[in-house]
């Protein structure tokens, strides 16, 4: 009966019948203080990004260097609801704010006289989300 039950919880979970909650604790936080300030704030961005954040780890975003290099000018800030990937070249000072950087990735940036923050600091710095791109 167990197995039984145990299998058919899968299945669900794989059809999407189920949803699996986060249990990263600093993900779980981040995502409840985007949402408490896209309410106080009325800003949409920072609740888009929770959305984004909010989805399970198979569908999370993941950005290379070359798609920030690509798609930003210089002095952007941009917002990557995800991870940074180091794949590609910066060639312009960007500031980045991302639930988490590869060493690589956080590396290029810094070279390209750009800045790595969380997203949590760059919500403290802009609470009105303005000016700020989201990558994805």
């Amino acid at each position: 009966m167990f197995v039984y039950a145990k299998q058919t919880a899968r299945r669900r979970l794989k059809e999407g019948l189920i949803i699996q909650k986060a249990t990263n604790p600093e993900l779980i936080k981040t995502i409840r203080d985007l949402k408490k300030e896209a309410h106080k704030n009325k800003a949409k961005i920072w609740r888009d990004v929770a959305d984004f954040l909010s989805r399970s780890r198979s569908r999370r975003v993941t950005v290379n260097i070359s798609r920030l290099n690509r798609y930003t000018k210089d002095g952007d800030t941009v917002v990557v609801p995800g991870k940074v990937l180091g794949a590609g070249n910066l060639d312009h000072a960007v500031n980045v704010a991302a639930f988490a950087f590869s060493e690589q990735a956080q590396s290029k940036i810094l070279k390209a006289k750009g800045k790595c923050l969380p997203i949590s600091e760059l919500v403290e710095k802009n609470p009105r989300g303005s000016g700020v791109k989201i990558i994805g």
